[in-house]
């Protein structure tokens, strides 16, 4: 080649690389980096005083994918503080209804609180189900005690009937394919103390993500003193509160008794 058609080439090369660039594609975006699961709680401290009825604990949040029957669901848990509980039996004697035999269980959930996007039995195997304690079934099955069906039974209807224990008794709801948020009901005979809300995201029947949500039970008020009362002196609590029932006793005779 000879050197004018070589800078000819090279003028070429030049003139066309303007035109080439502007017909390569641009650059791909970056993969999304932000969490697979973000949740909150709606309020980290419950408040009781002596007007408290109950109160529902907004659990909310968001996913990196879509939510519902083609995608992804979530789980929220809520535990209490663990305590030891007697479940007695009553039996009949001499034509009166009389405690009988008794069973003791140890570390049970002082509330227990299961919320999905679908019923629990189907997103997950049963061993991830037993070690995450989801389903009242599997957590009663871990509990230390007398392995009798009749007392683990008992258990879960003396907690359901006080509304401590609830499983799945209102769904997960999904807004715009990616967010969620549920409700997870309180009632007035909660006890105080630190409780945890356990928020799950499960994939493909495996948990993938999960968030531990700490919020805690507070006495606030009269109900707060009378309790710091209760617990600084006990024998001029209870004194006081048989004097208390003495006098409301005759003060009820009294009026009666005009009446």
């Amino acid at each position: 080649m000879t050197p004018a058609r070589a800078a000819l080439l090279a003028m070429l090369l030049l003139a066309a690389s303007p035109a080439l660039a502007q017909r390569e594609p641009p650059p791909a975006p970056p993969p999304f980096a932000g969490p697979a699961l973000a949740a909150e709680l709606g309020q980290d401290r419950i408040a009781v005083d002596t007007s408290f009825t109950g109160a529902d604990l907004l659990v909310f949040g968001a996913t990196d994918r879509l939510l519902g029957p083609a995608g992804d669901n979530v789980v929220i848990l809520g535990l209490g503080p663990p305590r030891d509980v007697v479940v007695r039996r009553r039996v009949r004697w001499l034509g009166l209804w009389v405690n009988g035999p008794s069973a003791r269980f140890q570390e049970v959930p002082n509330y227990y609180a299961v919320a999905a996007t679908a019923p629990v039995a189907g997103l997950l195997e049963e061993p991830a189900r037993r070690e995450r304690r989801l389903g009242l079934d599997v957590l009663t099955a871990r509990l230390p005690g007398p392995r009798d069906p009749r007392f683990r039974s008992a258990l879960i209807d003396l907690k359901r009937a006080s509304r401590l224990w609830n499983e799945e008794e209102s769904p997960v709801e999904i807004s715009g394919g990616r967010l969620f948020h549920a409700r997870l009901p309180l009632p007035s005979t909660i006890a105080t103390g630190d409780y945890i809300v356990q928020v799950m995201l499960v994939r493909g029947n495996r948990i993938i993500a999960r968030q531990e949500l700490p919020f805690r039970v507070d006495r606030v008020g009269a109900t707060a003193r009378i309790a710091d009362v209760s617990r600084r002196l006990p024998l001029a609590y209870g004194l006081a509160c048989i004097a208390l029932a003495a006098f409301a006793g005759w003060l009820g005779s009294v009026i009666f008794r005009r009446g």
